[in-house]
């Protein structure tokens, strides 16, 4: 800046816009820079730039906008935003006219870029051309201004709107649970497809069950298919049985399966919808379901193709953990929810994965939670907001599916304990030895016969097992397991290690009382332990775990009041989150008949807190026939 050479001849230097230009743009800051102190007034503070805002209204002040017409019923207009002001094209046009680069405007100086300023009027001489979802994603990031009737249209639109929960749904919603189940009857019946991502253990289950119950007496829906893991199935039956009676369905399952288009409700694997997929695809669904939505994580996968090729008018994701790895993930949970939403994977990637996660970009992070969160509902047990809401305690039964080693073993094991117990005089004695045997092929065939290969898909619980912990391991979440039986604490150890890469920590009566506590201690106080086993005898009782938000029980005592003592190893003063509570029940066993004498017979249930298991040894020939072999294993 030549002038500053004559500051020390002249009281003021007089300069002209284009040096004034040079000088706040470019030499301030150098000035700034060497100690200099630049004061300027207000109007020249902040140089405003031009630019662009499009616009969008009804085309017809009384049009009735809904998802699917948002495009055809809006008409877009360009403005130029200046400040808090906004004028029209030929508004802008007159001003740069003006042959300047920095101009006065209103009470401010506009500075405008020839190039900038030639791209604005070519983009204002053309229409654009916004399909439906562009149009939301530009309104829900804000980047797309519409007048006050249509905004508020849009608004209502996405809002929630109260509806009244089926009467026949046989269950108490909590608070959260009713506003999820507004949410996505809203968003469906809006023509959105909908991702429940609420933590494990809020009830996804029971409220997409709501939603269904609603549907079908609403007249929105005849027919649904459901795609569940393998680990799944006996709990979306058991589920409806229990909160939805009057929802008909079918399993498609087995070797002999066969497709019942007659009722409510298909439930099925990923594995077999896609094996059948041909037979799938020429039927027609009024809605799809799909728990565990991570299983189309990977958009190359056969699976992910598959579930994506079913048609159907309403779209349900089910989802504890939508992102695990990276967003293509969260991407290909959506492309099945609401295809094309989130645009074609290659810009998905270039617009918001890679800047967020290789860049940190915290600008691309909050546009993409302000276009997915209309669609995609997810609550933490951690939420503050919705404490109050949910219980202290989760319980979930979970229901495991014997292999057919298994259901062999305890098929021959009832009919020889059957023979013995018409020759024998001691019932007591034989029952409760059946009770142990069965108990330990529920568990693992090696657990009863010391022998057979140390693998998982050997046992339906123990593949159970294995799906909760990796989204628990996911989770950095600590977790207690209790099992009666040290050999089948011995045998979790063994493939947990092998299985999850992971040491678990095993407490046991073998132990000394020197190694009890530094188990203990390790577990309390390192990171990186997150699994601890305990025999429930041993660890049943005085223990105080509370880094643990997690307890499997893995084999059942039948005797709340033991079952409750473990529990609260973990659910007791100290505890800072909620703890949820898995029950491992074996479909189709004594174990699943037991378990439903005790919550249907309340008289039952407080027997049993005195005396645990010692009722089951006055059950007289007739009852424990039909107890044992009227729930003898079938695949």
């Amino acid at each position: 800046m030549p002038e500053i050479q004559n500051l020390e001849n002249y009281e003021h230097i007089a300069l002209n816009l284009q040096r004034l230009k040079e000088f706040l743009i470019y030499t301030k800051e150098y000035l700034v820079n060497l100690g200099f102190q630049i004061a300027l007034p207000k109007e020249l503070l902040t140089l405003l730039r031009p630019k662009p805002v499009l616009k969008a209204k009804a085309k017809a002040s009384n049009a009735r906008l809904s998802f699917f017409n948002l495009d055809s019923l809006l008409e877009f207009d360009y403005k130029i935003a200046i400040g808090d002001y906004e004028i029209d094209m030929d508004e802008f046009e007159k001003l740069i006219l003006q042959n300047g680069e920095l101009l006065r405007f209103k009470e401010n100086f506009v500075l405008i870029d020839p190039k900038e300023a030639g791209k604005l009027l070519s983009a204002s001489k053309k229409q654009p051309k916004l399909n439906s979802f562009e149009i939301l994603a530009e309104f829900l990031s804000e980047n797309l201004i519409f007048d006050a009737p249509t905004k508020e249209q849009i608004e209502k639109m996405l809002e929630p709107k109260k509806i009244e929960v089926s009467k026949n749904l046989h269950a108490q919603l909590r608070g959260y649970q009713i506003r999820g189940v507004e949410w996505s009857v809203n968003n469906l019946l809006n023509g959105f497809g909908v991702v429940l991502a609420d933590d494990m253990g809020l009830g996804k289950t029971l409220q997409t069950i709501a939603v269904l119950l609603y549907l079908k007496e609403a007249g929105h829906i005849k027919n649904a298919l459901i795609v569940v893991p393998t680990t799944l199935l006996n709990n979306w039956e058991a589920e409806l049985k229990r909160f939805a009676p009057t929802l008909s369905y079918s399993i498609y399952y087995g070797t002999k399966r066969e497709l019942d288009t007659s009722k409510d409700l298909i439930i099925s694997t990923y594995q077999l919808i896609t094996r059948d997929i041909e037979k799938i695809s020429k039927l027609s669904f009024d809605l799809v379901a799909i728990d565990e939505a991570q299983n189309i994580k990977n958009i190359e996968t056969k699976t992910t193709k598959a579930i994506n090729s079913i048609k159907s008018t309403y779209k349900i994701a089910l989802s504890g953990t939508p992102v695990e790895n990276n967003l293509s993930e969260l991407w290909s949970i959506f492309q099945f929810a609401i295809p094309g939403f989130l645009g074609a994977h290659q810009n998905f990637n270039s617009k918001y994965a890679k800047p967020i996660e290789s860049d940190r970009d915290i600008k691309a992070s909050q546009k993409l939670k302000k276009i997915t969160s209309p669609f995609m509902l997810r609550r933490l047990k951690s939420d503050k907001s919705i404490i109050s809401d949910l219980p202290e305690k989760i319980i979930i039964d979970e229901l495991a599916s014997m292999t057919p080693a298994q259901s062999a073993l305890y098929k021959a094991t009832v009919d020889d304990s059957m023979r013995r117990l018409e020759e024998s005089e001691n019932t007591k004695a034989e029952i409760f030895r059946l009770i142990i045997a069965l108990k330990q092929i529920c568990n693992h065939p090696r657990n009863f016969d010391k022998q057979s290969a140390l693998e998982s898909n050997l046992s339906g619980k123990t593949q159970l097992l294995m799906t909760i912990l990796e989204t628990i391991l996911q989770r950095d979440e600590k977790v207690l397991i209790f099992t009666q039986y040290t050999q089948m604490g011995e045998i979790l150890q063994t493939l947990i290690e092998k299985e999850l890469k992971t040491i678990p920590l095993f407490f046991h009566g073998g132990l000394s009382k020197t190694k009890r506590d530094e188990i203990i201690e390790e577990f309390k106080e390192k990171f990186e332990r997150k699994i601890l086993i305990l025999s429930l005898k041993a660890g049943g009782v005085g223990l105080n775990l509370t880094q643990a938000c997690n307890v499997i029980h893995y084999d059942l005592w039948f005797n709340p009041a033991v079952e409750t003592q473990a529990t609260d190893r973990a659910f007791r003063i100290g505890q800072q989150k909620n703890v949820t509570v898995y029950r491992f029940i074996t479909k189709n066993s004594f174990e699943e008949r037991i378990d439903a004498m005790i919550k249907s017979k309340r008289e039952l249930a407080e027997l049993s807190v005195s005396s645990g298991e010692n009722w089951l040894g006055e059950m007289n020939k007739e009852e424990i026939k039909e107890l044992f072999c009227g729930s003898v294993g079938r695949i």
